[in-house]
């Protein structure tokens, strides 16, 4: 009796094994089957080069920007748009992690829960959300430094460019791509994995802390002489601006006046204000990480403070969660997560379901967020010119961010346009290249103009 008993006791021991590791496995093929379908395991899916050879990626207009044929991977015939949407499409060997032939590798060989790999050697085709007409023209406009270019929907949340250099042909990879100092994070998507010194773009998360802790904010006036001593540090600006208001200071975008408020409101407020807007965090971009932005506000002293306060310091941040965060200021506070499927259709012809739009937390209060647009579009009226953005409602602030002493500042320009045909965030960070609203602003306004008004 007791022998049968072991046996019982063995036998549910086993069975409740089987039964946890069927559920391990189920639960391992529902969220892991696609990179099990889609890995260069399966031969029948990569070329004897270890290429993906099955599935299309094509942009939202249906250009084909790469394609599996005969055994091979082919790209677009025009080099300079495999070299600007290098980032967006991938390479043949996996080193660009973003590029859909890596990332999106399941989507592209049509993996489905129920099918499995199934069919895969036909392979889908996968629409991204990016045109190339606009990466083609933010590349040429880059003009060969290094930086990203990105525009994004902030109502739903499609990525209309993203562009990332320096880059390379994928059909023809450098020889000396490893020591060549051109290409240089060649292989790194600057607007999704990398942080930046922000500069005074970031005096945007210091305008929303001062109208949102400072009941006179908009009433009382800051003078500046030039440069001012918080403790050891001395904080210079660019210029003598004397008695301004806030919106004036923010038009100048005077250091003096933005530490002094960064100073006032204080390192906790800053920390949170910080937080609030995004830019600590992490946003998925149709599966792929983005970078979190770094900023130090405990134990610092006033000097660290004010500079931390006008985008210095310590300060870095990611250029896809700025951009999300210019997106919430003009879209009341909340705006639309970016993503890049735009849709798969399979061997059949069956396309994939829509995307659903998902919104960001708040990220600024909506009062706060309608007297920022009302401030950005100012500085596009007294300082950048409108003339520059013609047919534009434009509403952005420029950054010219020191990065060490004997190199060239990073540019930045970002911002958002206004309007329902129009609801476009953008970012542009053009690495050591200078002055933000000069040269930023420029690849910015070429960006824009294609996307606004067309050829």
């Amino acid at each position: 009796m007791k022998k049968i008993e072991r046996r019982a006791v063995i036998c549910v021991a086993l069975a409740l094994a089987l039964a946890l590791g069927m559920g391990l496995f189920l639960f391992r093929y529902f969220t892991s089957g696609g990179k099990w379908a889609s890995s260069a395991f399966n031969r029948h899916l990569y070329n004897s080069a270890g290429q993906l050879s099955s599935g299309s990626v094509l942009d939202r207009d249906g250009d084909v920007l790469s394609e599996g044929k005969d055994g091979k991977r082919t790209y677009y015939e025009n080099e300079i748009v495999r070299k600007a949407t290098l980032h967006a499409v991938g390479d043949l060997q996996g080193s660009i992690g973003t590029g859909a032939l890596n990332a999106f590798a399941d989507r592209l060989t049509g993996y489905s829960l129920l099918n499995g790999a199934f069919g895969a050697d036909r392979g889908s085709e996968l629409y991204l959300t990016v045109d190339a007409r606009y990466h083609y023209e933010a590349y040429q406009a880059l003009g060969g430094k290094s930086g990203t270019v990105a525009v994004y929907n902030y109502k739903t949340g499609e990525i209309l460019c993203m562009v990332s250099a320096p880059s390379y042909d994928p059909l023809h990879v450098p020889a000396d791509i490893e020591t060549n100092e051109r290409y240089e994070g060649a292989y790194l998507n600057r607007f999704l994995s990398s942080t930046f010194t922000p500069g005074s773009v970031y005096k945007t998360v210091t305008l929303a802390a001062a109208l949102e802790n400072l009941p006179d904010a908009q009433s009382r006036t800051w003078n500046c002489e030039g440069s001012i001593q918080m403790g050891e540090e001395t904080i210079v600006c660019s210029g003598v601006h004397g008695e301004q208001t806030l919106e004036e200071a923010f038009a100048n975008s005077c250091n003096v006046a933005f530490a002094s408020i960064a100073v006032e409101v204080g390192a906790e407020a800053m920390a949170r204000q910080t937080e609030k807007a995004g830019l600590t965090s992490a946003y998925s971009v149709s599966t792929l990480p983005t970078a979190k932005g770094t900023f130090s506000f405990d134990g610092i002293t006033d000097g660290q403070l004010g500079w931390a306060g006008v985008g210095q310091y310590q300060d870095q941040v990611n250029p896809c969660a700025l951009m999300v965060y210019m997106g919430a200021i003009a879209n009341g506070g909340k705006a639309a997560e970016p993503y890049l499927i735009q849709k798969t259709v399979s061997a059949l012809g069956i396309p994939s379901l829509p995307h659903i739009t998902r919104k960001t937390k708040t990220l600024v209060s909506s009062g706060t967020a309608a007297a920022m647009a009302e401030m950005m579009a100012n500085n596009v009226e007294k300082t950048y010119g409108t003339g520059r953005f013609p047919n534009m409602d434009l509403c952005a602030k420029s950054g010219t961010a020191e990065v060490g002493e004997g190199k060239t500042p990073h540019a930045w320009f970002a911002g958002f346009l206004r309007g329902e045909d129009t609801p476009y965030a953008f970012v542009v960070l053009v690495e050591n290249g200078g002055g933000g609203s000069s040269v930023a602003g420029t690849v910015a306004g070429k960006v824009l103009d294609l996307v606004v008004n067309g050829y």
